[in-house]
């Protein structure tokens, strides 16, 4: 299968939606991110956005609890006053309140008008329910509750189709097989070293809906050659996963390939997911991201990469 560019656009499942191959994630845009490890200086990620404008990418990823808010903030920052190109698209998801906890409709509909007074427009072509793992199923679906209100904001016209994001992948499935939703987006569960969402991304992919596919790189593990972190999906990883890696790394460097660019291209060249959702954090990260796209890949490092992934005990598996 050939790798795709940059520049090229596939339609986002029943969305509709063009979107470039690789989506800017913007999850740890704020004052400090812990979680991720670094401070993103306000003018770097403004700077990033006003490089994606200027660029092939045309999707930036955010939500409304991302850095407290400000990667939402900046984002708007960035795209006030700009030229923005026709097609350049802001998704965001709805939240659980960060000091109460609460998932119900009203705190749904507060989430979006926070959302859009930060980014500063009237309406988005996207907006997701956020990780609904934080309640249940039943709670989540019942009346009036944050699917319900999901949709009713869609109905209303505030956005023009809506998603589902998460971690677990049986409770997205659930969510996924109500036949509401229009998009997915999966994170570090399908990855060099994972395919935790393997049936989840089938089962989506084959109800039409637009699949995102988030954190290829696992937190970091997958970032560099030789790497420079023994944690995956923000805890440390088991020994199989480290030996995985430090594998597959050893591969890649024999064929000349950075193991970063095999990260992303192994989502990037399924034909189920549609755009990848990768965290960039200035303007060079941005270029080096399109750059990677380019790199070949030769079928036969593939082939090593498949048979080095470590087995399914070792998963997120959820």
């Amino acid at each position: 299968m050939s790798a795709v560019r940059a520049a090229e656009r596939v339609v986002l499942g029943r969305t509709g939606l063009a979107v470039a191959p690789v989506t800017i994630g913007t999850a740890a845009w704020g004052t400090a991110s812990p979680v991720h490890g670094i401070v993103v200086p306000e003018a770097d990620a403004i700077a990033t956005v006003r490089a994606a404008l200027a660029g092939p990418l045309n999707l930036v990823d955010t939500s409304n609890n991302y850095g407290d808010g400000e990667s939402e903030r900046r984002i708007g920052a960035a795209l006030a006053g700009a030229e923005v190109p026709d097609g350049f698209l802001v998704q965001t998801k709805l939240d659980r309140d960060p000091e109460t906890g609460s998932f119900d409709g009203d705190r749904m509909r507060r989430s979006l008008e926070e959302s859009l007074g930060r980014l500063g427009l009237e309406r988005v072509p996207l907006l997701f329910l956020h990780d609904p793992e934080h309640i249940s199923f039943e709670d989540a679906t019942a009346p009036g509750g944050a699917v319900d209100t999901l949709v009713a904001l869609r109905d209303e016209g505030w956005a023009e189709r809506i998603g589902i994001s998460g971690g677990p992948t049986r409770l997205l499935r659930r969510f996924v097989d109500l036949g509401l939703f229009d998009a997915l987006i999966t994170h570090n569960r399908f990855t060099l070293v994972d395919r935790t969402a393997d049936e989840l991304i089938d089962a989506a992919h084959e109800a039409g809906l637009g699949v995102q596919n988030a954190a290829v790189y696992g937190g970091g593990i997958l970032s560099s050659w030789p790497r420079r972190s023994d944690r995956y999906h923000y805890a440390p990883a088991p020994a199989p996963v480290l030996a995985a890696v430090d594998a597959m790394g050893a591969a890649c460097e024999r064929h000349g390939v950075p193991l970063i660019a095999a990260a992303l291209q192994s989502s990037t060249r399924d034909p189920r997911i549609h755009t990848t959702i990768c965290g960039m954090v200035n303007p060079a990260q941005v270029a080096d991201t399109v750059a990677m796209l380019d790199i070949v890949v030769p079928d036969e490092l593939w082939d090593e990469l498949d048979r080095l992934r470590p087995g399914r005990s070792t998963w997120i598996d959820d």
